[in-house]
Parts: structure tokens; C-alpha cells; sequence
């Protein structure tokens, strides 16, 4: 959480030191985001492979749809 002490002193700037605060917070936040694969680490991802109660679950959900529609 941002403190209050920050926020008061974040006020008092003039308009162009403001706009300098923007401009280095919005490329700190873009150098972040490009930065979140890093090369040659693994990441685990979900496969619905085995996943046979949620197919299940999309099936009994599409009889129903085609079962109201009928």
C-alpha cells in the first residue's frame, strides 16, 4: 500500500515533475511485463487431456443446450 507520507510529497510536485514520475512508473511496469518468460525456464501449463470430469461437464452442458433447443 502507498503511504500517505509518499502521496502528500507525490502532491506537492509541480506538473512537470509529476509527468516525469508517470513516465518512469509506466516504463518500469513495461519492463516488468517483458520480462515475465525468462529464456530457457520451464513453465507448467494445463492440458485438458486428462481431464475427463470436465469433459463430462461440456457435454452434459451441451445436450442441454441442444435439448432446450429442440
Amino acid at each position: 500500500m502507498v503511504s500517505t507520507e509518499l502521496v502528500e510529497q507525490l502532491r506537492k510536485l509541480n506538473r512537470v515533475d509529476k509527468l516525469q514520475i508517470i513516465q518512469l512508473l509506466a516504463t518500469e511496469l513495461a519492463d516488468e511485463e517483458t520480462n515475465l518468460i525468462k529464456p530457457g525456464a520451464s513453465y507448467p501449463v494445463w492440458s485438458p487431456i486428462e481431464a475427463v470430469e470436465a469433459a463430462k461437464v461440456m457435454l452434459d452442458a451441451l445436450n442441454a443446450e441442444t435439448t432446450k433447443e429442440s
